[in-house]
């Protein structure tokens, strides 16, 4: 079986894109991060419920604490920052899933007044060469409900592949959601962007 060909993810920071900088959370990101957080309109198809202060302070404390990936079953969550102004608008994640199957998976939120500009594409395309060529995954997935057409959209626009529609596969916050499920392999990312 073939393994992961390094044991770790440490970026450098801030990891940077032609338009932005993804970077660790800190304690000075609580007012922006409740300003998308918060919002149930953000919350709706996310597996999360709009946060208070509280529940941002304790993720800033634990999840989002880490820097790196060392082993499965971790998550690294990283502030998607506008290069140019220094303001946080939203924040991407990478799972580990699997060292034994070099399995992980994207997922990213944006504050609104943000979206439709490519940011949340430019942020995911760099979590995945991160998973890619940084950590050796083999494959990267992302699960989105069915009703969030504009993540469906980031999905393909990053040349992820809807593999599954998964129809009324989870009761999520209250109501039965449909989920596609998108992926794309190492070398397909090494075809779609060109790198080595």
């Amino acid at each position: 079986m073939p393994v992961l060909s390094q044991p770790a993810l440490h970026p450098v920071y801030p990891v940077r894109t032609p338009r932005l900088l993804l970077r660790p959370l800190t304690a000075s990101d609580v007012d922006a991060l409740l300003a998308y957080r918060s919002r149930p309109d953000v919350c709706r198809y996310v597996p999360f419920e709009p946060m208070t202060r509280e529940a941002v302070n304790e993720r800033l404390a634990t999840l989002w604490a880490n820097h790196g990936l060392t082993d499965e079953g971790q998550a690294l969550t990283l502030g998607i920052e506008i290069a140019g102004t220094g303001r946080l608008i939203g924040d991407a994640v990478l799972f580990w899933h699997s060292r034994l199957h070099g399995a992980g998976e994207i997922g990213y939120v944006l504050h609104p007044d943000h979206t439709g500009h490519g940011y949340a594409t430019e942020a995911a395309s760099a979590l995945l060469g991160l998973g890619f060529e940084q950590l050796g995954l083999h494959r990267i997935v992302a699960r989105i409900d069915e009703r969030n057409e504009p993540s469906a959209q980031v999905a393909r626009r990053l040349g992820m592949r809807q593999e599954a529609r998964l129809v009324h596969n989870e009761l999520f916050k209250g109501e039965w959601s449909t989920e596609l499920d998108f992926a794309m392999l190492a070398e397909e990312w090494t075809a779609y962007h060109g790198t080595n």
